[in-house]
């Protein structure tokens, strides 16, 4: 659930949108976290989603909460840097041509939880990050995805089961209905 009634905030208020702020950024963090499987990357694009959201905060319609019009801004710049570090990986790859790439040293210090999370999909890593990190109902996350609540609980259902399947029964016992607690993601 969304913390922060939308009539709590006031559209371009400097002292609201810090509030804003204050009250989300972890979950935002945690979230790029999870899309961009790099808590560096993930820090760029939290600071350019709350940078672009505060160059917005005056037309920000009291009709939609603001938590979920700040996660559709980061999801944007997510996926924006996600198509461009594709963009750049295929160029690498064929740069270098047959070598090897190094083995990323964070994978033995991250929990079991968080590297599967960071290996969905990203729509579906959205879906399950926004249920069970931010607490969003299907419908408020299909408003934040813009997507049909149908295609919500698809792409919820294939991550839990994708997690299931890779993580076996200490998920079966766990997740039933709702995911275990966030894993902190500070390294």
């Amino acid at each position: 659930m969304i913390d922060q009634p939308a009539q709590s905030y006031r559209p371009g208020s400097k002292d609201d949108f810090d509030r804003l702020y204050r009250s989300t950024y972890q979950r935002i963090f945690a979230t790029l976290v999870i899309i961009l499987k790099s808590p560096a990357a993930a820090e760029d694009a939290t600071q350019e989603a709350y940078l672009r959201a505060f160059r917005a905060w005056r037309t920000w319609k009291k009709d939609a909460p603001a938590e979920a019009w700040l996660v559709r801004i980061a999801l944007n710049v997510a996926f924006t840097q996600r198509r461009r570090e594709r963009l750049f990986e295929i160029g690498a790859i064929l740069r270098r041509l047959g070598r090897p790439a190094d083995p990323d040293p964070t994978d033995s210090v991250q929990s079991d939880l968080v590297r599967e999370l960071r290996a969905l999909p990203p729509k579906q890593a959205s879906a399950i990050v926004l249920r069970h990190l931010h607490g969003f109902t299907n419908r408020e996350i299909a408003a934040v995805l813009n997507v049909p609540e149908r295609t919500v609980a698809s792409r919820l259902a294939a991550a839990k089961g994708r997690l299931r399947s890779r993580l076996g029964e200490r998920m079966n016992t766990e997740m039933g209905t709702s995911m275990p607690e966030p894993v902190p993601l500070e390294e």
